[in-house]
């Protein structure tokens, strides 16, 4: 594939047709709809930055074909999507239904319907971020056909669980912990109980980006949650739980690398970067990951492995893998595996377009607390010429923009909330990364401090 682009590329591997017409759907929470019927942690509260993660799915402007469409629970901003056209690509057709989720509001609207209905017509697939039972029920509405595994596939190996114990099959290198499914097998995951020194960190067995993980750090955070679990089960009559604990490792950073698995098993290393994470919550990327060729090698046969038995297990596709290197230079190549679109996929084609080696890229998200809603024009002149892109092997290109005023109702009833401008930056070395990556946090800080104009 390699006269291909990086959206062609995933268009031959995942239905063998790099000029298929796709509708994506960028459905970032859908580990949501696979964790029915796995209780995991008690107590989960609902996401502060729910309006974010839905207006996130813009992300998928990045990927698609001109020639694709993109299934959206609000439009992209004018100027935004003229950005994007003279930056990166002609963006898709965007197809807008209204709604908080977008998959369902897609189900209970005969306007996108019968439009998906006419595109299905002409052969289109439907291709979203990760498979649920909403989106089947979008192909049986529509016609559009699935370009990847079905809701089962995909909820079985999304799982932290099955995560574990494929990397106990094939013998790797894991992060030392247990795997419970009931309330029992945690009381003794959790023997003997954490210390500060020792630490342990439990996590749903589909939890993402930081929700659903738990670190105990002490006997009394242990046992305060064996009580609720307990209670729970005693509530419910249900002793179940999903989730997994490991133990703390030292480490020099996180990583990320991206495999794809064709249709056919075939299975292709994509890319392998660092990954930037607070508190068990991704922040970004950096590209390159800083490895030794030994450790490049040692992530291609892994993930030879288990793009392998990910195949035989029914699935092909996308796969992103979270790994880590230990502080004494070891590599614990599968902390999870997505099997889905993930952050990085999306930015493919972007780092395709300006990324050059030796070049250094930045991918992260800068939070503003805004007073008033901010109109995309005025991002760039806040940025000036920050804001050109990479062409001469340094700048800036904005990846998604509407997740900056994705609380609008709150900023203009409450006066203030915190927004993200997500971004790739590419420098020449380190040194000059860095010095962009301040200037550019300078420059946006300036829209926290502007009142709404009368």
């Amino acid at each position: 594939m390699a006269d291909a682009s990086y959206t062609e590329a995933v268009k031959e591997a995942l239905v063998g047709d790099r000029d298929a017409e796709f509708v994506w759907l960028c459905n970032f929470e859908v580990e949501h709809e696979w964790a029915r019927g796995f209780p995991g942690l008690p107590s989960a509260q609902a996401s502060a930055t729910a309006s974010i993660v839905q207006r996130m799915e813009e992300f998928g402007a990045l990927l698609a074909a001109p020639g694709d469409h993109l299934l959206l629970g609000s439009a992209l901003d004018p100027g935004y999507r003229a950005y994007l056209g003279r930056t990166v690509s002609p963006p898709p057709g965007e197809i807008v239904v209204d709604g908080a989720d977008t998959a369902r509001a897609v189900l209970s609207s005969p306007a996108a319907i019968n439009r998906l209905r006419a595109l299905a017509d002409r052969g289109a697939y439907l291709m979203p971020m990760g498979v649920s039972r909403n989106e089947e029920e979008i192909t049986t509405a529509t016609g559009l056909k699935l370009a990847a595994p079905d809701a089962d596939t995909a909820q079985r190996v999304n799982s932290k669980i099955y995560s574990r114990r494929l990397v106990e099959e094939l013998g790797l290198r894991g992060i030392p912990g247990h795997t419970c499914e009931t309330v029992e097998e945690l009381r003794n995951a959790l023997r003997p109980l954490p210390t500060p020194e020792s630490p342990l960190i439990v996590k749903d067995a589909y939890g993402m980006s930081g929700k659903g993980l738990l670190v105990l750090d002490s006997p009394r955070r242990a046992e305060g949650l064996l009580r609720m679990v307990e209670r729970r089960a005693q509530r419910t009559g249900d002793p179940s739980i999903h989730v997994v604990v490991e133990e703390f490792l030292d480490k020099r950073f996180d990583l990320n690398y991206q495999f794809t698995v064709d249709r056919t098993g075939r299975v292709r290393l994509d890319f392998v970067k660092r990954a930037l994470t607070s508190g068990g919550v991704h922040q970004g990327h950096v590209i390159p990951a800083g490895l030794s060729c030994g450790h490049i090698e040692e992530i291609g046969t892994v993930a030879e492995h288990l793009g392998n038995r990910l195949f035989a297990d029914g699935f092909f596709g996308i796969v992103g893998v979270d790994a880590l290197l230990s502080d004494d230079g070891l590599l614990y190549p599968v902390l999870e595996i997505n099997a889905r679109l993930n952050m990085s996929s999306y930015q493919g084609r972007v780092l395709e377009r300006f990324h050059r080696p030796p070049a250094v890229a930045l991918a992260k998200h800068y939070t503003l607390r805004l007073r008033r809603t901010v109109g995309f024009e005025e991002v760039l002149h806040e940025l000036g010429d920050l804001a050109a892109p990479p062409t001469g092997g340094s700048g800036l290109v904005v990846t998604c923009f509407g997740t900056l005023n994705a609380a609008r109702a709150e900023i203009e009833r409450a006066g203030t909330r915190e927004g993200r401008l997500y971004t790739v930056l590419i420098a020449p070395d380190d040194a000059r990364l860095r010095e962009l990556d301040g200037r550019v946090a300078d420059r946006l800080g300036r829209l926290t401090t502007k009142e709404a104009s009368v």
